[in-house]
């Protein structure tokens, strides 16, 4: 078991609150790595195992003090936000640049491990541009001189405040009649997010993950349309009335989503976009070293929905 402080970079996002939460539940000391500590508003004030560093990956010579004093590092980070248009890949480039400046500064600093979340997709599959950075960003990862890299691949997370999840939510909520693009009938393979919590904590205390790849996923296979209508059954609604619409391309449904959902288009679209792949696990290793039981998906969004404070706001329909 990890005994040392462990640094997490991406700490404040969806993943990452939820991973400080979990590390914290095991009396493992985290830094957090921050941009600008003054905008956390008292993010785990009064957490004494929690150290707030501040730093930007896009700025090489700010990690150096980041990784002092550290074995481990988890790598948590994506750069997609704010507004954006298909065929706007500066966030691409920018997660890139990102992990080369950090696999430089954790060779440089001796960093042992690095752990990564990444995603589901196979290279021979005409990956959208969202799944191909984040096999980039793991190559990059694993190619850090003395830093063993442990990667992991998800598809679609499921809980509450996960943009993912969000849009599923808002669209099932809000759109009893639905005209769908092609993606609704892609296979995708969810996992809870406290099945990922579990993964990630779980790798930390196992050595053996170190230099591994696994891919990690709930116990469905399911297609964006099962997962609708899914997600409408666990939430007590009618069925959703779903129909392709093989016209409506990534962009116009881009549009759609903006319109009915409140996730970022700077978000939203790229995941959109990278609903045309298929995203299964090949294989499931993990399972024989960290034996956990996945969390069903209605069971999944049940909980998610317990934990939402806000909300569509519409029941029964």
């Amino acid at each position: 078991m990890q005994n040392g402080q462990v640094l997490i970079l991406g700490a404040t996002g969806f993943v990452g609150k939820h991973l400080v939460n979990e590390l914290n539940d095991k009396k493992i000391p985290v830094r957090a790595l921050v941009r600008d500590r003054a905008k956390l508003d008292g993010l785990w004030a009064g957490s004494p195992g929690v150290e707030l560093i501040e730093g930007d990956l896009l700025d090489p010579g700010s990690l150096h003090d980041a990784l002092q004093g550290v074995e481990v590092a988890y790598y948590l980070v994506h750069s997609m936000g704010g507004t954006s248009l298909f065929g706007n890949l500066e966030y691409a480039e920018k997660d890139k640049r990102a992990a080369r400046n950090f696999a430089d500064a954790a060779e440089a600093a001796g960093l042992k491990r690095v752990i990564y979340l990444g995603a589901l997709g196979e290279a021979a599959e005409d990956l959208s541009e969202h799944l191909h950075s984040r096999a980039q960003v793991a190559q990059i990862l694993t190619s850090a001189n003395g830093t063993s890299a442990t990667i992991l691949r998800a598809a679609i997370i499921i809980g509450a405040g996960g943009a993912s999840f969000e849009m599923l939510r808002y669209l099932v909520e809000r759109l009893p009649v639905m005209g769908c693009p092609r993606w609704i009938d892609t296979r995708i393979q969810p996992i809870a997010i406290q099945d990922v919590r579990a993964y990630l904590a779980g790798c930390l205390a196992h050595p053996e993950t170190a230099g591994q790849t696994y891919d990690i996923g709930g116990p469905e296979v399911m297609t964006y349309r099962e997962m609708m209508q899914a997600y409408a059954q666990a939430r007590g609604l009618l069925p959703r009335l779903i129909f392709r619409v093989p016209l409506l391309t990534p962009l116009l449904s881009a549009y759609w989503v903006d319109l009915v959902t409140p996730v970022p288009s700077g978000v939203a679209h790229p995941l959109i976009e990278g609903m045309k792949n298929e995203v299964v696990c090949r294989e499931d290793r993990i399972r024989d070293i960290i034996p956990i039981e996945p969390t069903p998906f209605r069971e999944a969004v049940r909980i998610a929905v317990a934990q939402e404070t806000s909300g569509p706001g519409v029941r029964g329909c």
